[in-house]
């Protein structure tokens, strides 16, 4: 995929990035990603009824 690469350094990219853009970039990603959950959710509620259950014995057997 020799088209799809960049010619620039990623770590120069990364310095030209200012906090509020990276700050709204997580924003939007943790957005999206809450409502993929949510969406999967209504989708497969055996699947989620289980995954709620798996995890709350994780969190009952957990220890501090």
């Amino acid at each position: 995929m020799p088209d799809r690469e960049s010619h620039e350094d990623p770590s120069q990219h990364a310095g030209r990035e200012t906090e509020a853009e990276r700050r709204r970039r997580r924003a939007r990603f943790l957005r999206e990603l809450t409502e993929a959950r949510e969406l999967r959710d209504r989708v497969q509620p055996r699947r989620a009824k289980a995954a709620r259950l798996r995890h709350a014995m994780r969190m009952r057997t957990f220890r501090w």
